[in-house]
């Protein structure tokens, strides 16, 4: 995961994709530039007998300029960083802000395609994405963008509820906030702790519950279930986090129903 904080302080998590992955959209999306300039030279094979030499040659340079260069630009741009291989392996080109890529982004992506992939048969790029965490190519280094995968899993909502023997402890407990990634970590753990053996499971339950302890006061009954625990922490977190919200939401109704009648009284 590569996580982005933007200007407005929200994290966003964003899978980079591998180097195989990249490697086999890069694979798709040269075949696919290679059949269809093969399909033009052999439609203008016939053209000799029309025009002459010099004419075939500059529609050449022109049908060879506009595939690696103005349709690549043209694709990325208008698709927002998607190419034919990018879209049948679920990537999508992004920049290092995690913002859409532009014009210009798809300029520099496209000019240093030609050299690092058509030229010299993909070994520069190839080498170069393999010595960075990202499997950034010459172009994207230069152009500031790389790949994320665009199709992520579903995320199965966190199902979970306050245990009935940590009811009244729930009701009176102090719980402070919680570190966003403690927070991830515990509810991949209860989501997916079941597929786990019991001894590990046991095991990541009493470590998450000792690290979600700093911020709960008083702790449940001694020798309470760590997975009980975290999962009634959790909902009893989400309630009063929903109570929060809902309650703001109406201070501000209220507010704005204020001012509306204030406004229409003053007119």
């Amino acid at each position: 995961m590569s996580a982005i904080i933007t200007g407005e302080a929200v994290v966003l998590e964003l899978r980079p994709a591998s180097f195989a992955a990249r490697s086999l959209a890069t694979a798709i999306d040269v075949s696919a530039t290679l059949l269809v300039g093969l399909g033009l030279v052999m439609l203008l094979g016939a053209l000799p007998f029309v025009v002459d030499f010099a004419a075939v040659r500059a529609i050449l340079i022109v049908a060879v300029v506009t595939l690696l260069v103005i349709v690549p630009i043209t694709v990325e741009t208008l698709s927002r960083g998607k190419s034919l291989g990018k879209l049948a392996l679920g990537l999508r080109i992004v920049r290092d802000d995690g913002g859409s890529i532009r014009f210009r982004h798809a300029m520099i992506r496209a000019l240093l395609a030609v050299l690092e992939i058509y030229m010299t048969l993909g070994s520069v790029a190839c080498l170069v994405s393999l010595f960075n965490d990202k499997s950034k190519r010459l172009g994207d280094m230069l152009a500031g963008t790389y790949a994320i995968r665009d199709r992520a899993p579903k995320v199965k909502p966190l199902q979970v509820s306050v245990a009935p023997q940590l009811a009244p402890w729930a009701a009176l407990a102090d719980i402070g906030r919680l570190p966003d990634p403690l927070a991830r970590r515990i509810s991949l753990f209860l989501n997916q702790g079941s597929a786990m053996a019991p001894a590990s499971r046991h095991a990541l339950g009493l470590e998450l519950a000792n690290e979600a302890s700093q911020f709960v006061a008083p702790l449940p009954a001694p020798g309470t279930d760590p997975a009980v625990f975290l999962s009634s922490l959790m909902a009893e977190r989400r309630e009063r986090d929903f109570h929060r919200l809902t309650a703001s939401a109406q201070r501000a109704a209220v507010v704005r129903s204020q001012l509306q009648r204030h406004g229409a009284g003053g007119n």
